[in-house]
């Protein structure tokens, strides 16, 4: 009996040892079958707009994932032109960067650029939650990468029953945004990540709670990647393109003005800067209410975490680190509008905080907003 245990421990052993190349080979990303997942409870200042019913889609059958094709074809109507099919001129299909951002450019107009970016999330699994197509901005759903949950022999046996018991604790959504490119009858893209885990409430580790998590440059570097095989780039250039690397210089510095918060220098036109400045609050995870190009404006809600500590119950734990306070009516604490305003000055650009009331920010609030954006665009 006992050499029959050993036998069956070793075959077990063996299993597991065959499998580990296929761990480390395997798909790093997979978003597909994760399926819906319960709303996660997230701060205020991490909560995206409502989503506006003026750009909401018919829904489609409700027994299948929505595409556009299928949505075209319930309505008898034909796929538009430049949708599906849209493959542009390949060899002007680039991925540029500044710092540790990354953008696509591809030669095509945003809206027809638009139903394929729709048609990309959808087919990797995700569910497609705000469509703004005035503003440019698409977001999917929270969703699960279950590349990274160990592919070993027990999940593979029962995996098949059990897979739900299976979490990886992390949730993660993608933001994109459209700009029209400096370069005529060009569309930028760029895809901002923002991720939440998992964590115990106590040591005991009876409940948990969604807290946010710093956004993954590398996840947002393979979308992009992804994004450009999609539109008819060969992988191996692709990967090339997001592997070369670029001179570093200082981008961004951060110019104090005595105790006040200062400003942000950027070395580069307000164009670029105006671009660079909405992609970093997207990654911060700052909401952006609304926004004024003509004027450089980006109207934002942000939640102190100073005043956080202090008026929640846990005074000790930091915004990233503490429990959901936001479920409490009686913590008093809400989410203030700022002003990040982008102008253009000589030849370079300055970004400044403002309040609500249109004047600059000197507290502590407007430096650390300062700081977080410096960090993005340094």
């Amino acid at each position: 009996m006992k050499r029959n245990v050993v036998y069956f421990v070793l075959l077990a052993l063996l299993a597991g040892c065959s499998s580990m190349p296929e761990i480390l080979q395997g798909e790093k990303i997979k978003y597909k079958g994760a399926g819906k997942l319960p709303p996660l409870e997230i701060p205020p200042d991490l909560t995206a707009p409502s989503r506006d019913d003026r750009y909401a889609v018919p829904d489609v059958n409700t027994q299948g994932s929505a595409t556009l094709s299928a949505y075209n074809a319930e309505r008898g109507g034909a796929v538009r032109p430049g949708s599906t099919e849209l493959l542009p001129n390949v060899a002007k299909v680039r991925i540029e960067r500044a710092g540790n951002q990354r953008w696509l450019v591809v030669p095509e107009a945003p809206e027809k650029v638009w139903p394929v970016l729709r048609e990309f999330w959808q087919g990797l699994g995700f569910l497609v939650k705000i469509e703004l197509p005035e503003a440019g901005v698409m977001e999917t759903d929270w969703a699960e990468n279950r590349a990274k949950i160990a592919d070993d022999p027990i999940r593979r046996v029962l995996g098949k029953f059990l897979d739900s018991v299976y979490s990886t604790g992390e949730r993660d959504k993608f933001r994109t945004r459209l700009e029209r490119g400096i370069e005529p009858g060009t569309t930028e893209i760029y895809i901002s990540h923002r991720g939440m885990v998992e964590v115990y409430t106590s040591a005991t580790k009876d409940s948990t709670v969604w807290q946010p998590r710093p956004a993954d440059a590398e996840l947002e570097a393979e979308f992009l990647r992804r994004l450009m095989v999609r539109f008819g780039v060969e992988d191996a250039r692709a990967k090339a393109q997001l592997a070369s690397n670029e001179v570093k210089t200082e981008r961004a510095k951060l110019v104090r003005a005595g105790t006040g918060a200062g400003k942000l220098e950027l070395t580069e036109s307000f164009d670029r800067a105006w671009r660079r400045v909405g992609l970093a609050l997207d990654r911060v995870g700052f909401t952006v209410e609304d926004r004024d190009r003509s004027k450089g404006y980006y109207f934002v809600r942000y939640v102190d975490p100073q005043i956080d500590g202090q008026q929640s119950p846990d005074k000790d734990k930091g915004f990233l680190s503490k429990l959901a306070f936001w479920k409490s009516d009686k913590s008093g604490i809400k989410a203030e509008q700022y002003r990040v305003v982008v102008q253009q000055a000589n030849n370079i650009s300055e970004v400044q905080v403002q309040n609500k009331d249109g004047r600059q920010d000197d507290g502590d609030t407007g430096r650390r907003i300062l700081s977080l954006l410096h960090e993005q665009l340094k």
